[in-house]
């Protein structure tokens, strides 16, 4: 049964005579609609939340796609309570629920209620944070958080930023400066110098920063990987190395991309050695600490991120480590000019004379986004209601138990692991014994699938070294050890039951 009283299998309920579609805006006639039509969706949820046993249905595309194709969205539904049956339908019982403890696959965190607060509020208010006579106190909210993460990370004041989708969208943004820093300070003209342009980054950073190459116009081999070491952490004498070879070639670095926080083993470059190359070199020094920013509040672990102050331009991902909805995200730079490279005018939206003249603070002039959700809100109340402090002490919670679970997979036989993260991620794989060593691969694979398909927990999949491992991402303060020992023991029993299925079909008695 669902949570609302009806079966299991999908019946597309029938359709009703709809009211004046103005019943459906939002306005100072229909605030009591608006109440009960949220307060019964957000019933709902939380009855979902309350009642969910397990991260995910194990739900297959197959089975799931014919249930929404099945939607008729030309014939709207009756009522609100229609609706929200056949989203329990097409969505609510199968999405994947972070806040279970066994959520344990990626970058995902469960969210603060202050934040879900937020949430609400800008939807329905629903500002734009591109202009100020859209947006207004929203525009100043903003930037105090812009100023507030600013001071966290130790930029001084003439630093600013501007919040984005994601730390995808952050990356871009900061290589886009990166581009337009190495070009103003070039003599040569711009179609001659793009070939020549390089960004340096760790082999185990972010695949943004490919992308934002190929966005930015840049060839193909644009991107240099240098060498990590055996924790994972850029080598500071091969990034040296990796300079003096760019220089011997005549080619431009535009940027150095260290990263806070990787995203297979939280591994955390050596921030200040890094900074010390790149001031050496001369060159621009972007931090991607999406996952890693957590750390700005952390009550004990904030020495980890030492000398990140040195960067030219920081990533922070708030909907990672301050557990905030999706999307709350910044960029934040050293040097609050550089951001005039985003700026573009338009006479219907931003003139330049009224800018001039009256001193507009218009967010647009600083993103790469025109309109944009006033997202800064979910943490703005997330900060008035809880303060940096509690947020850490959670960071800090699930840090301590990824180091926990590093502890138990190094102990038990079954497995290997990697090594050890500064954050809360653990990359492991299981070993089978003797010479059925050669199917690990395939049964880290066929565990990973078979738990998913369990509902009973969720875990990522990796390759290291060109083989296949499993990843453990703990964003989950309600995680216990418990909770990882039991995940883990399911998936030893899913490797060994493929393990020992594969080698009776390859040698079979008598």
């Amino acid at each position: 049964m669902s949570i609302s009283g009806r079966t299991a299998a999908y019946d597309p309920p029938a359709t009703g005579r709809q009211p004046n579609p103005r019943t459906h805006l939002l306005s100072r006639d229909n605030t009591d609609r608006y109440r009960r039509v949220v307060a019964e969706g957000l019933d709902r949820v939380r009855a979902r939340i309350a009642s969910t046993d397990r991260p995910l249905t194990g739900v297959t595309p197959a089975a799931l796609a014919p249930r929404v194709a099945a939607v008729d969205l030309d014939r709207p539904l009756a009522d609100p309570a229609a609706a929200l049956d056949e989203l329990e339908e097409v969505y609510l019982r199968d999405a994947v629920y972070f806040h279970h403890p066994r959520y344990l696959a990626h970058l995902n965190c469960p969210v603060v209620i202050p934040a879900l607060l937020g949430e609400a509020v800008l939807s329905a208010v629903n500002s734009s944070l591109d202009t100020w006579d859209q947006s207004a106190g929203g525009t100043l909210i903003e930037r105090r958080l812009v100023d507030w993460t600013a001071e966290r990370i130790g930029f001084g004041p003439g630093a600013d930023g501007v919040f984005t989708s994601g730390g995808t969208q952050s990356n871009l943004h900061a290589l886009l400066l990166a581009r337009e820093e190495a070009c103003a300070a070039s003599p040569l003209p711009r179609r001659e110098l793009l070939p020549k342009l390089r960004v340096l980054a760790s082999a185990a950073g972010h695949f943004s920063v490919q992308k934002a190459a190929v966005l930015l116009g840049l060839d193909a081999d644009a991107v240099v990987t240098v060498d990590t070491d055996a924790d994972r952490r850029m080598c500071p004498d091969a990034l040296a190395a990796a300079l003096a070879r760019c220089a011997r070639d005549g080619l431009t670095v535009m940027a150095v991309v260290a990263t806070a926080g990787t995203t297979d083993f939280g591994s955390i470059d050596p921030l200040d050695a890094v900074a010390d190359r790149c001031a050496a070199a001369g060159v621009r020094l972007h931090v991607d600490a999406a996952y890693g920013c957590g750390l700005l509040v952390s009550p004990t672990r904030r020495h980890l991120l030492a000398g990140i102050e040195r960067a030219d331009s920081v990533t922070v991902d708030y909907h990672k480590s301050f557990f905030q909805p999706v999307s709350c995200s910044a960029l934040i730079v050293r040097d609050g000019e550089v951001l005039r490279h985003a700026t573009y005018h338009a006479d219907y939206l931003n003139p330049a004379p009224l800018a001039a003249d009256e001193r507009v603070p218009n967010q647009v002039d600083k993103s790469l986004q025109t309109t944009r959700r006033f997202d800064a809100l979910k943490l703005w109340l997330t900060l008035r209601m809880m303060g940096p402090d509690a947020i850490g002490q959670l960071f800090d919670e699930v840090v301590e138990t990824a180091g926990a679970a590093w502890r138990l997979l190094a102990g038990d036989p079954r497995f290997e692991v990697v090594t050890r993260s500064a954050l809360s991620t653990v990359v492991f794989r299981y070993l089978p014994d003797g010479p059925d060593r050669a199917l690990a691969d395939e049964a880290n694979r066929y565990a990973r699938r078979a738990l998913a398909a369990s509902g009973e927990a969720v875990v990522a999949g990796t390759r290291v070294d060109g083989r296949q491992y499993l990843k453990f991402t703990l964003l989950n303060p309600e995680t216990t050890l418990d909770d990882v020992a039991h995940v883990v023991d399911l998936l030893a029993g899913h490797a060994h039951r493929y393990v020992r299925e594969r080698t009776a079909a390859t040698c079979p008695v008598g």
